[in-house]
């Protein structure tokens, strides 16, 4: 799967709320995520966050998307109930599985 299509994926898995244990097979061994409000260094830790806090009523639309051999990124406009807000992430790939996400956005409506 090309670094885009993994993106993706990842993202319809995300915003469904919905089945976040298929994010496993996603996540390399080494995954690691990195933003403004949480750090993860394991894919476990991460997809259980998820699942105690599930992205219900979430939304997103993109606005941009690039890729090259070993990453891909995707610059979208973020919405739930109160908020909308542009978010990049980027998505690095190691032998075919997400190896680290790196999640920008401006934390100040979410604290």
């Amino acid at each position: 799967m090309r670094p885009l299509e993994l993106a993706k994926k990842f993202m319809g898995i995300f915003f469904s709320g919905q089945h976040l244990d298929e994010l496993g097979s996603l996540l390399s061994n080494e995954f690691t995520f990195e933003g403004p409000l949480y750090k993860f260094d394991n894919g476990l830790d991460y997809i259980e966050s998820l699942k105690d806090a599930p992205p219900i009523e979430f939304q997103y639309s993109v606005i941009a998307e690039y890729e090259n051999e070993l990453s891909a990124c995707l610059v979208y406009q973020f919405s739930k109930p109160g908020i909308s807000v542009p978010m990049a992430q980027q998505f690095e790939i190691t032998n075919g599985k997400i190896s680290h996400i790196q999640l920008i956005f401006d934390s100040r409506n979410f604290t």
